[in-house]
């Protein structure tokens, strides 16, 4: 066997070993999760794509519960963070602490790290907050590092967001600004369960038996599955159709007449980078 058929072979191994791990997380979240399969599998192509996801939908959808399976299931560090009307920016980074060496009796400054120094991170109930603190999780989600007081401090990959939140019509809420949306890879939508789905979740969640979750797959993994997700291939027939189909959204550059009438600001090329990175990960 030449050294490309053995590299090969590694790769078609390693690959193999990580759908089977993909496969093991999705069986522990179905312990907990009735039904939400196409959710659960959106929430897993934003692990591979390396991307965050905002997840909508009423009260009682188990977007919550669903998200903190999923974090459990892996060998990673999980911070939930309740997004109220009174929640900092600093609540959310981290702040600044006056420290005092012993030694030398010198007082300095400390920078105390905040949930956001996480692997994954529950932002739940995120449009609960002002724009001011929702806004404090722009860097993070788009450069992977926070800065404070002028200095940047790294965030450990893998790193996730993954967001909840209600209907914006709900009362107490406020809507995410552009920006903000931007970020996310995935927005979805969580729909009541089907009536057998339903029955099944009023049978086993008012009972006594406990299903506990197991740890099968850990960041090492994941970085690697991110690696190979942009190793796939795509040709360059279908970068053009992504491309033509981005720039179709923009008002007054293709001639669309709907778009031109209804469409105030098109999609940028990261919903372009955004579509490809999904289908390949899908």
């Amino acid at each position: 066997m030449d050294n490309g058929s053995t590299e090969l072979h590694v790769i078609e191994r390693s690959v193999r070993e990580i759908i089977s791990k993909l496969t093991a997380l999705k069986q522990e979240i179905k312990k907990i999760i009735v039904g939400q399969e196409e959710t659960v599998d959106q929430l897993l192509i934003t692990f591979l794509a390396g991307g965050h996801a905002l997840l909508e939908g009423v009260p009682g959808l188990a977007k919550t519960l669903m998200i903190r399976t999923l974090a459990e299931a892996v060998d990673l560090r999980f911070r939930r963070i309740q997004f109220t009307p009174d929640l900092m920016p600093s609540d959310i980074i981290g702040t600044e602490i006056l420290e005092e060496d012993h030694t030398t009796g010198k007082r300095f400054f400390k920078f105390n790290h905040g949930p956001i120094f996480s692997n994954i991170i529950l932002a739940d109930e995120i449009n609960r907050t002002s724009p001011k603190t929702q806004s404090a999780l722009l860097e993070a989600m788009q450069e992977f590092a926070v800065t404070y007081a002028g200095i940047t401090y790294p965030l450990q990959k893998p790193f996730f967001i993954l967001a909840t939140q209600n209907p914006i019509e709900q009362a107490g809420t406020f809507p995410l600004p552009e920006a903000q949306l931007d970020r996310f890879l995935l927005y979805i939508k969580i729909d009541y369960p089907t009536a057998e789905e339903e029955r099944m979740i009023l049978e086993t969640t008012t009972g006594s038996k406990l299903h506990p979750i197991e740890k099968v797959i850990d960041g090492v993994s994941i970085l690697e599955a991110q690696n190979f997700v942009r190793q796939v291939h795509i040709s360059s027939d279908l970068v053009n159709i992504v491309s033509e189909i981005v720039r179709s959204t923009r008002p007054g550059k293709n001639g669309v007449k709907f778009v031109d009438e209804w469409v105030r600001w098109g999609a940028g090329p990261r919903a372009g980078q955004g579509m490809i990175l999904t289908a390949k990960a899908r």
